[in-house]
């Protein structure tokens, strides 16, 4: 191999750009349609057109990566699809306020021009979190990138919902929706974020109507009675058995209304007796269409009385309330006010309170979709990792509501419904008409609402690979093998892809669905810019580099717990990039005269350190491949990381050296550089998902054949490099090294020092192992001479370590004697602490009837040990008079 070198350091800020164009400018990332390759898929969770990276995104987007980046190794035909989302609301409301620093609203633009400028707006700023996925490293196919509402995806939503109208899921109804007085528009249920607010429980009298008394009603909105249409109790409230059925008088309104029965009512609230309101509260929309009562609507779009409030119209709502009280005190109606906590609906966007609204809206009757997309999980068709998940999907699933899909919005996907305004024939179809089909007229007015962004999303998988047109895309990768996204889009998205999968294309969108968690605080807190907790993955990357914070995320991500981060982690891993770079630059200048795969070293000349980075090579292969196969990036994360540190670094380096530096034979020392050839070229590959940067960057200095580590084949296990006996003995020497070091420690002898070992070994094969590997205990332990043999019992001048059946005596000065004893008292606590706890399920009767045999046997196995060992130092303390 020529003379090869890397800089001094490593620099993310060159590598990084440098690398990713040229993965770009040749192709690597690109999926073929058609392919002898097995097909793996994943469409990316699109993010809003309006976005800039945030910590969610840089999770999401480097766990899809790292699977991306294997399985393409792997060989398989890899197509990850980005996109973005144009996020109705939000992209709506930034450019509504980029027109109110102009003194402009988007009444004042028209329907048609607003439009205009928000296109405008999507070609200016839509790229930015793309190119800030690009810097993370993301390997998409940006040659397929998609927007919701680009010219295929347009057609496919169009063409989902006339087949959803045709098959009457889709209706046209007077329904209470969440509305948002701010954004002028219905917002789904799953669109409302729920704050607890410090409010008042008002106790109001609403007398009988034939004057012989008063029913006392609890509410916690006053200014809503303007629109009461009924007084409601359970009928199993005694207290309210003879007045059921009779009317009382509404005050403010003086509208008579009735006393009902219904078992949604709660009777440990308030009085007991609750007012009902059908067009201010779903639940008592739901039972104003139960009991056909009147519906009253008192409020409008902008949260202001209506006329039906009489002498409060046009008052806002929170002015009307003020207003309602005082006139309530001022009649005698009043009869008391307490403190009451309650939970208070926000718009998710703007966080204005929602006002539920009965109003004219767009619905999908989501029960039939939502039974197929339960059983296809319940069939296993598709699997929810983890499985903790399964249960809420179910019971949101069994719960769930008609979905309302129309937004009083000028963004978005407009519904391509039209009405005649000749004979007012109602007109559904993919394109726009220019004749009623009807009366064959020509006025036809477009229905105003735009779908719900999420009615576009629900369609990503399928939509984004050409669909409705059958294209090879759509044959090759769909079903998409996996989506990788956080539960807190379950619902949102998630469930809505699975229904509609499944109804469009007749199967499910995915086959795994891997949920991971939130990034939160160092304490488990979650992140915002007002608690000053929050970190900017951009600015994590230009401090630490992409590879460094991309490893940290996979570390942290365990199933089913939030990741929990700080710089100071970060911090960790950018020590570990340090620590692969300089670990290269010392093994390319021990490989400078090695010749690659062109001379094969005989294994005979392999040495046991050889033999055993090798087969642990083996194993850490498994556990990577398994890990990312099963979503557990920080089993395969943290198995890497021990490998390549310290045993990689740590251990087979340093005892590499002496053979490497030529102090042995030729022969051996082609052995220990194919070694470590091998296990350098393996653990880059291994690493290269987590880290794509910095391990190309060596590899062109590495392998230098012109080819790209991201396109290397991903290791695989070599039967001929498993080797169980150099991993047991291996384990032995490491073990005897650190212990003859934490004697040195512990003792507070200098490293300078040279030491002097005495082993007692208690058969030939130990002894013959320690004999064979004295040249590594010799140079790693800094001893001087190393005996075998035992010591004279009598003595005390020597520190005793126990490595399983193997006693070393470290020789003392006299002045190390007093520090001797107290290391041995505090070594035998540590092991009577491990032996109760293992005495401890020995002694349990359940853990010995349920526990697997083979488990049972370890646990024996280690109570020997345990045993073993403790009298060792117990005979070692009683050289210095003292009984443990």
């Amino acid at each position: 191999m020529a003379k090869k070198t890397l800089s001094k350091a490593y620099e993310p800020q060159i590598s990084e750009g440098k690398w990713y164009q040229y993965w770009v400018d040749h192709d690597f990332f690109h999926a073929e349609d058609k392919s002898d390759k097995k097909p793996f898929s994943i469409v990316i969770p699109p993010p809003n057109v309006t976005g800039i990276l945030h910590m969610g995104h840089a999770l999401n987007n480097s766990l899809q990566d790292i699977t991306i980046r294997a399985k393409r190794m792997q060989g398989y035909n890899t197509l990850w699809m980005p996109g973005t989302d144009h996020a109705g609301i939000a992209t709506q409301n930034v450019v509504e306020q980029e027109l109110a620093k102009e003194g402009l609203t988007r009444f004042d633009l028209g329907r048609e021009k607003f439009v205009e400028r928000v296109w405008q707006w999507r070609t200016k700023y839509g790229g930015v979190i793309i190119n800030q996925l690009k810097r993370l490293g993301s390997s998409c196919d940006w040659q397929r990138e998609r927007f919701t509402m680009d010219e295929g995806l347009s057609k496919a939503v169009r063409e989902v919902f006339v087949r959803l109208y045709n098959a009457n899921l889709i209706y046209q109804g007077d329904y209470i929706v969440n509305w948002c007085p701010r954004c002028h528009t219905a917002i789904s249920d799953l669109e409302v974020e729920y704050k607890e607010e410090g409010g008042f429980l008002w106790n109001i009298r609403y007398p009988y109507k034939d004057g012989t008394g008063e029913i006392v009603v609890a509410t916690t909105r006053p200014e809503t009675m303007l629109g009461d249409t009924a007084v409601a109790v359970n009928p199993a409230d005694a207290r309210y058995k003879d007045v059921i059925g009779k009317d009382v008088i509404l005050p403010l309104v003086n509208r008579v209304i009735p006393i009902i029965a219904d078992d949604y009512v709660t009777m440990e609230f308030g009085s007991g007796a609750v007012k009902i309101t059908p067009s201010s509260d779903p639940a008592d929309f739901a039972m104003a269409e139960r009991h056909n009562l009147e519906i009253v609507k008192i409020m409008d779009g902008n949260g202001a009385i209506t006329a039906a409030g009489g002498v409060y119209e046009g008052q806002d709502r929170y002015e009307c309330r003020k207003n309602v009280v005082e006139d309530l005190k001022a009649g005698g109606y009043l009869i008391s006010v307490e403190p009451y906590s309650h939970n208070v609906g926000k718009c998710y966007r703007c966080k204005t309170d929602i006002e539920p609204l009965v109003s004219r809206q767009w619905f999908v009757k989501v029960q039939p979709l939502a039974k197929a997309a339960t059983a296809a999980v319940v069939k296993g068709n598709t699997k929810i990792v983890p499985p903790m998940w399964e249960a809420t999907y179910y019971e949101w699933m069994n719960n769930i509501r008609d979905w309302c899909i129309s937004r009083q919005l000028w963004w978005g996907h407009r519904i391509p419904v039209w009405y005649c305004e000749g004979c007012g024939k109602v007109i559904v179809a993919t394109h726009d008409p220019d004749h009623c089909p009807g009366c064959n007229g020509t006025k036809l007015r477009q229905d105003e609402d735009v779908l719900d962004t999420w009615f576009s999303s629900a369609l990503w998988p399928f939509s984004t690979m050409g669909w409705p047109e059958q294209t090879e895309a759509l044959k090759t990768f769909y079903p998409t093998s996996v989506l990788i996204t956080a539960f807190d889009i379950i619902f949102f998205w998630v469930a809505r892809m699975m229904m509609m999968g499944l109804y469009i294309m007749d199967d499910v969108p995915f086959k795994d669905v891997y949920i991971h968690a939130l990034v939160r605080d160092e304490k488990g807190e979650k992140m915002s810019k007002s608690k000053g907790n929050s970190i900017d993955p951009l600015e994590i990357i230009d401090k630490f580099g992409a590879d460094a914070f991309r490893f940290t995320l996979a570390a942290l991500t365990a199933q089913g717990r939030d990741v929990r981060i700080s710089e100071e982690r970060i911090e960790g891993y950018k020590f570990f990039v340090n620590k692969i770079w300089n670990a290269t630059k010392f093994s390319l200048m021990n490989l400078e005269d090695y010749a690659g795969g062109a001379v094969q070293a005989n294994p005979s000349d392999e040495s046991l350190p050889d033999r055993w980075i090798k087969s642990r090579l083996n194993k850490v292969i498994d556990d990577v491949t398994k890990g990312i196969d099963e979503y557990r990036y920080n089993d395969a994360a943290m198995s890497l990381y021990q490998f390549i540190w310290h045993e990689l670094c740590d251990w087979y380096l340093e005892l590499s050296k002496p053979v490497l530096y030529g102090k042995e034979t030729p022969e051996k020392k082609l052995a220990a550089q194919h070694s470590l050839f091998v296990v350098l070229k393996s653990s880059l590959q291994l690493l290269h998902p987590f880290m794509p940067f910095v391990t190309e960057e060596i590899w062109q200095t590495l392998i230098d054949d012109g080819s790209s580590i991201m396109v290397s084949a991903f290791p695989k296990p070599e039967a001929q490099y498993e080797d169980e006996a150099a991993e047991r003995q291996m384990a032995i020497v490491m073990e005897v090294i650190t212990k003859i070091r934490n004697i040195r420690a512990e003792m507070g002898l200098p490293l300078a020092k040279k030491l002097k070992v005495v082993v007692s070994a208690p058969d030939e094969e130990m002894t013959s192992l320690i004999i064979a590997c004295k040249r590594y205990i010799l140079n790693l332990a800094n001893v001087e001479k190393l005996a075998f043999g035992e010591v004279n019992e009598e003595a005390k001048n020597y520190a005793t370590g126990v490595v399983g059946s193997i006693r070393l005596f470290v020789l003392l000065e006299e002045a190390d004697v007093v520090g001797e004893k107290a290391r041995l008292e505090k070594e035998m606590a540590k092991i009577d602490k491990e032996l109760a706890v293992v005495s401890k399920k020995l002694e349990n009767p359940s853990f010995m009837e349920k526990a697997a045999p083979d488990v049972i046997r370890k646990e024996e196995e280690k109570y020997r040990q345990f045993k073993e060992k403790y009298a060792a130092l117990e005979e070692a303390l009683k050289r210095f008079g003292i009984t443990g």
